[in-house]
């Protein structure tokens, strides 16, 4: 098998846009006639870059290799440029692209790509899902709503999940870490007791963030959610200092959970050794791919951490996530988004049924991408696939994330932006 030629496909999930703007989809085929998907997770520069990238890093590593060379593929990417350094944006091309290897490995031997990694070790997956607005919700105020966040609890137990996630306090910035405001530990500590009255022992709380605070800030935060009992408190502060995790996990009495934005083991391994971490939320479309993602899970469970591979994008990286999370002994639980561009894009090949996830037995990735959707939903602008916010924390009115989502109730019209 010798790896021939490259697609890529950038495809927007119809309005609100659960999963980001966009999905940077690859395909690869070999001069055989296999062909493998793999999804490239938010990249930091617009499309068309990112494109340009993924064929660069695709010609120069990639193109006429066997696709079973994915150490000797991943050692050239990761050092390319006299590096031998995570490179967020290299390593993002790398990690669709390695996914893709891994698709067509599975399909030239009929076998899932569990059963080449170790195989199976967990016949249902757990799942999680964020909370999202419900039909009668408006998407104005649902952010800032501890009501709506339960009913939406209520509805997610009731369709059989056992953890929920949200994350209510405040601006996701490009100034760093900041403050929490006195209004956003306030409704962040509303929104647990709310949801933890609303479904009781049923479910675990999931408390996010994206990075926004300064240590002292994230301590003096998680410390009002602990009489909550939360699972876990994602990524508190910002991943460019990540010897300030520990100072996190010693103050504050609530699992530290973190690694959406960490690139390769390297990163992860430098919060595992200082404990700072403990639960590892790797995205496969950015960490390296599956088999960098396998050798973390592998690392992690020498300091007793846990897995729960991330998910906020399309269904081809959740593909590679139940794939991994199938093999490894550590797994946590795996994160979910459900909605119909989602099952349509991959054929309802991969469904959460009462809060689980059974593994597909169907060869590679295990599921039949519709092409046909997918280019027929192209993103032709040049955002990027989530956007930073530029105005500070707010210290006198509200602050909310959304989800990633634009606040409008209804949908544009079509052709607007």
């Amino acid at each position: 098998m010798i790896l021939q030629d490259l697609d890529i496909i950038v495809t927007a999930p119809p309005y609100p846009g659960w999963g980001g703007r966009y999905w940077i989809l690859v395909k690869l085929t070999t001069a055989c006639g296999i062909t493998g998907w793999g999804e490239c997770y938010a990249a930091s520069v617009g499309p068309k870059a990112m494109t340009a990238v993924i064929e660069d890093v695709f010609q120069r590593h990639l193109e006429g290799e066997n696709p079973e060379n994915v150490e000797r593929a991943f050692r050239r990417a990761y050092s390319s440029g006299f590096t031998q350094r995570p490179d967020l944006t290299v390593m993002g091309a790398f990690s669709g692209l390695e996914i893709a290897c891994w698709d067509i490995l599975g399909k030239a031997r009929d076998r899932p790509v569990h059963a080449l990694m170790g195989g199976l070790m967990t016949e249902r997956l757990r799942a999680y899902t964020y909370l999202y607005p419900l039909p009668h919700h408006r998407m104005s105020e649902f952010w800032t709503s501890p009501e709506q966040a339960a009913e939406s609890a209520l509805d997610c137990v009731a369709r059989g999940y056992t953890a929920v996630k949200f994350d209510p306090a405040g601006p996701y910035t490009m100034r760093g870490g900041h403050q929490p405001a006195m209004a956003d530990i306030a409704l962040s500590v509303a929104f647990c007791k709310t949801i933890r009255e609303a479904v009781g022992p049923k479910a675990d709380l999931l408390f996010g963030t994206h990075g926004q605070f300064t240590t002292a800030g994230a301590i003096r935060l998680g410390q009002a959610l602990e009489p909550y009992n939360p699972l876990w408190f994602e990524e508190p502060i910002p991943p460019d200092n990540l010897l300030e995790y520990a100072a996190v996990a010693q103050a504050v009495r609530i699992p530290v959970a973190t690694g959406e934005r960490l690139c390769t083991r390297s990163e992860f391994a430098t919060v595992l050794r200082s404990g700072g971490a403990r639960i590892l939320q790797p995205a496969l479309g950015r960490v390296g791919g599956l088999w960098e993602a396998r050798k973390l899970a592998a690392l992690a469970e020498s300091f007793n951490a846990e897995i729960a591979p991330h998910l906020y994008a399309g269904p081809v990286e959740w593909a590679a996530n139940i794939q991994l999370a199938a093999c490894i002994p550590n797994i946590l639980m795996a994160e979910t988004i459900e909605t119909p561009f989602h099952a349509r894009l991959i054929r309802h090949a991969i469904t959460v049924e009462g809060g689980f996830v059974t593994p597909p037995t169907a060869p590679g990735l295990g599921i039949d991408v519709d092409e046909a959707l997918a280019r027929a939903h192209r993103y032709t602008g040049d955002d990027l696939h989530l956007q930073m916010r530029d105005a500070p924390c707010n210290y006198h009115g509200a602050n909310a994330f959304q989800g990633g989502a634009p606040a409008a109730d209804t949908p544009p019209e079509p052709g607007d932006s």
